[in-house]
């Protein structure tokens, strides 16, 4: 029987273990993935691969298709792969998209060209790369939606015409880190385009964002603490706002320990790492650089929050 994709759902957007010489570290990698594949009837029916949180920008374009072939080959079988793409020209979209497909991917993770968050776009252009990208590569798209404050966002009217006009394009990745925007963008979208999946990707304040009731998340966040995550989203949907507040209070002291009160960040990725490290999941904290490695004290803020937020060690052994 043929998988069934399912966007609809919980992706931790994952890290990727390091070795001291920059390489990728294979064997953990794969345990890595199948302790997340552990989680699939808790909510984790997915994943995304070269995120941010996977270092994208720091793989090579032959490495961002190896970490999504690994992932395919592991997880495949049942859970939905998603590629992030990144890419300056539409050019370079549409082969790194392919490069996704061809190594296993169900779909992909759309960001829109960096060189828009220094110049900005004109009103048009991202309908035609996106447009182009769904053409090129003939696979479906989440689109990457910047922060509302930066010069790379989508307006309400440019979501709503690619997921009405562009038969690929499946849903949003939801970054709009304005409470007041995402809350009218979601309601414009469900409106407008009811079939559309919206997924959350507010690691920093991750139970505030399901109220405006989304289908899933994109998380970072969710590939270090995915017992926590996804007894989050089960209490939104079947508990009370009390007990969601409970949960929230565990999740707290790790959540602030990554990322100190802002949105994900290079730095942050890398506190990330190191509460896998913490969690006995990773061996090694090792970022590629320019993301300097942590401080001691650093270390000792995240081995604080692991422990207030009664996290416990991994026996990777079993995986």
């Amino acid at each position: 029987m043929a998988k069934t994709k399912n966007f609809k759902t919980i992706f931790p957007a994952i890290s990727v273990p390091m070795n001291d010489d920059d390489s990728i570290n294979e064997p953990e990698f794969r345990t890595y993935l199948r302790w997340l594949k552990t989680f699939y009837d808790d909510g984790i029916q997915g994943v995304v691969t070269n995120g941010h949180t996977g270092e994208i920008t720091a793989l090579t374009r032959e490495e961002r298709k190896r970490v999504t072939q690994i992932a395919a080959e592991e997880l495949g079988d049942k859970m939905t792969i998603i590629s992030g793409v990144s890419s300056e020209s539409t050019r370079g979209a549409i082969e790194t998209a392919r490069d996704a497909k061809d190594a296993g991917a169900d779909g992909i993770l759309l960001m829109p060209p960096h060189m828009w968050l220094r110049f900005g776009m004109s009103s048009r252009s991202p309908f035609e790369f996106v447009k182009d990208v769904a053409e090129g590569a003939d696979i479906d798209i989440i689109l990457h939606l910047y922060p509302a404050y930066t010069k790379a966002t989508y307006s309400q009217e440019q979501l709503v015409e690619m997921l009405t006009n562009i038969s690929h394009v499946k849903g949003v990745k939801m970054g709009t880190r304005v409470q007041s925007v995402y809350e009218e963008q979601v309601r414009t979208i469900r409106k407008a385009a009811p079939n559309a999946v919206l997924l959350t990707c507010h690691d920093e304040t991750i139970c505030d964002s399901l109220f405006p009731n989304m289908d899933g998340a994109i998380l970072g966040f969710a590939g270090c603490i995915p017992e926590l995550i996804t007894k989050a989203f089960k209490t939104y949907r079947n508990g009370t706002c009390k007990e969601l507040h409970d949960i929230d209070d565990k999740i707290f002291p790790v959540e602030r320990a990554i990322y100190r009160g802002g949105q994900p960040s290079g730095e942050a990725h890398a506190r990330l790492k190191q509460v896998l490290v913490e969690r006995g999941v990773f061996t090694n904290d090792h970022m590629r650089k320019p993301v300097l490695p942590i401080t001691n004290d650093s270390k000792q803020i995240i081995s604080k929050g692991v422990k207030d937020s009664g996290l416990t060690k991994v026996d990777m052994s079993k995986f």
